[in-house]
């Protein structure tokens, strides 16, 4: 298994981890951080493994932060009406 790889099997494990931990706003602060070493990972595994890997990388990492996605949609089909 690539670098690039074993590091997005660590960032989902971390997010599981972090799921489970109980929080007082909703683990939107941790969100952010999973977004933000998330897009650069996902970047780093369609680089070493191309952009099919990359794709299953990018739905596994949706299933993850499901909610901070469809507030994104939301957002951007209220902007778009």
């Amino acid at each position: 298994m690539s670098l690039s790889l074993t590091l997005a099997c660590l960032w989902v494990v971390t997010a599981a981890v972090i799921a489970l931990i109980p929080s007082r706003r909703s683990h939107w602060p941790q969100a952010y951080v999973l977004i933000a070493l998330g897009l650069p990972l996902l970047v780093f595994v369609v680089y070493e493994n191309g952009i099919w890997v990359g794709l299953l990388v990018f739905l596994a990492g949706a299933s993850v932060l499901r909610w901070p996605l469809i507030y994104l949609w939301r957002w951007v089909r209220r902007i778009v009406q």
